[in-house]
């Protein structure tokens, strides 16, 4: 059957008929659609496939281990910063191995469209020693996705899939099966030390992983994902990694030289050395992200052959590429001043968000203090970094303001302020509000709740309804727990709040309770 997918949609779609029995994941850019189009498929009840938001990518990462533990196969699905906040998990679970078939798929954004940073996930694959996946189209997006779970169970390992915001987020057709694969039965492992990582066992599971890292290479080389092919002037070479490899042939730089198709890692290296072999004197890296390639084949190659890419200013250091990346004719500098020229259509929170009468009241009690300091989180609010607002003073990851405000108020700083929002708390900010709590820390912590996640297309937000009663039983005094309406007409009641906590010395949390104006009118559509 052929459908026109999002790369994102055809990942789900290859998962659902590989047998996927559930898919774990935190709604972040790029990555959001794989989970949405699971939740929405026609076949998602009659399988009994789970599919629920999980709370943030760790507990995500270790409940679909938990499903693999059981024979089971399971999908997670995070943006490349989650990648981050489940490596604990992630990385371990390469020691422990897998019973049922594991994929991990980690949607990086190069040019930082909606992102803190541009950092590679095909690092963790290489660090936590197991394949990786990165489709160059969106048929091998679901192709590969099918593979994955195939090589997850043979090898018993997870299989990272790594994709990029264009792969992510552009359609094209896709050829699917019409004889999809059933779901495994319930079985538990074997061996179950294996899931024990006690020193004892885990340094025996580690020699096994290190040994199968030929096998891994070797399966790089001949599953016929790398493809490689001779040019008719192989003294010039390119290698092109995932996207990249359309972006090569878009722009028809190749004129006869030898070419390097790469998605499946660890790197082929006999494929590198066929190469080297039919003479290349100068390879060209074309990947998006980071420099990974580029620097593992300077490793690899003798040294006399010229290696050029990210880091030599052949293709641009930072962002996404594109076809006009390899034409290199133009200096970097004229290509800034360029886009310099262009006027500036900064973002804004929506006209009737809770989060504008939450920082406005915030703002005026600020100003009555000659110091005050408010540190933000991710989500729609960070916004407010912007005007009219001006209102945020840091903002660094998921759950930094509240951990952020209590350094801070250890330093000696009045009044700290953490802002963050309901989705964002009970993701990562829960633990540093018992910090906080723990010594009673000089900060007041105002969860900005519009009970979705908002910043993501709103989805269901796990603290809705019990903020309150998460906060006293984190250890904050039922008296300092306080609910506020951030409506205009409120405002004196919510400044009123904002400065008896203020002064009082101690942990405290606001919690300003308004629903995001998008999912009320979603709802009121329906």
């Amino acid at each position: 059957m052929k459908h026109i997918l999002l790369g994102d949609e055809a990942i789900a779609q290859g998962a659902i008929d590989a047998g996927l029995s559930g898919v774990y994941a935190y709604p972040g850019t790029p990555s959001t659609e794989i989970t949405e189009y699971i939740q929405i498929h026609e076949s998602k009840a009659p399988k009994g496939i789970f599919c629920r938001w999980a709370t943030n990518e760790k507990t995500a990462m270790e409940s679909a281990l938990g499903m693999t533990y059981a024979g089971k196969r399971a999908l997670v699905c995070m943006k490349h910063v989650g990648m981050n906040v489940c490596a604990d998990a992630f990385v371990n679970s390469a020691i422990t191995g897998v019973n049922g078939g594991l994929v991990v798929v980690a949607a990086d954004d190069p040019s930082m469209h909606s992102s803190q940073n541009e950092q590679d996930s095909r690092f963790y694959a290489k660090f936590a020693l197991i394949p990786c996946f990165e489709p160059s189209n969106q048929q091998e997006a679901y192709d590969m996705t099918r593979q994955a779970f195939d090589l997850s169970e043979k090898l018993r390992v997870p299989v990272l899939m790594r994709v990029t915001t264009r792969m992510a987020h552009s359609r094209a057709m896709v050829d699917t099966t019409d004889n999809p694969r059933p779901q495994n039965s319930h079985s538990l492992p074997d061996n179950t030390q294996h899931f024990i990582l006690l020193p004892a066992f885990a340094k025996r599971n580690y020699a096994d992983l290190v040994a199968q890292q030929p096998e891994f290479i070797r399966l790089s080389e001949e599953c016929g994902n790398n493809e490689y092919r001779k040019g008719t002037n192989p003294k010039r070479a390119i290698v092109a990694c995932g996207i990249a490899y359309n972006y090569m042939q878009e722009a028809g730089v190749a004129q006869g030289a030898s070419v390097l198709k790469i998605t499946h890692y660890p790197l082929p290296v006999a494929l590198i050395n066929r190469m080297i072999e039919d003479g290349a004197e100068e390879i060209l890296v074309a990947e998006e992200g980071q420099p990974v390639v580029e620097e593992l084949l300077r490793e690899l190659v003798p040294s006399a052959v010229r290696i050029t890419g990210r880091l030599t200013g052949a293709l641009p250091r930072m962002g996404e590429l594109s076809p006009d990346s390899f034409k290199i004719v133009e200096s970097q500098s004229s290509k800034v001043e360029s886009r310099l020229t262009l006027p500036g259509r900064p973002p804004s929170m929506c006209q009737g968000c809770g989060h504008r009468d939450m920082y406005t009241a915030l703002n005026e009690v600020a100003r009555e203090y000659a110091e005050a300091r408010i540190f933000g989180d991710i989500g729609c609010y960070t916004l407010g970094a912007l005007s009219p607002f001006h209102a945020i003073h840091s903002c660094v990851e998921m759950g930094a303001s509240v951990t952020m405000a209590k350094g801070a108020a250890d330093a000696g700083q009045y009044p700290a302020f953490a802002v963050i929002g309901d989705s964002t708390f009970t993701h990562s900010g829960m633990t540093g509000l018992l910090d906080c709590a723990n010594c009673n820390a000089d900060v007041v912590v105002l969860i900005s709740d519009n009970l979705t996640t908002g910043m993501t297309g709103g989805q269901d937000s796990a603290g809705t309804g019990k903020l309150e009663r998460i906060c006293m039983a984190l250890g904050v005094p039922e008296e300092h727990v306080r609910t506020v309406v951030p409506l205009a007409k409120n405002m004196e009641e919510m400044k009123a709040v904002i400065r008896e906590e203020a002064n009082y010395h101690g942990t405290s949390v606001i919690i300003a309770r308004r629903e995001c104006i998008q999912t009320l009118k979603r709802k009121a559509r329906k």
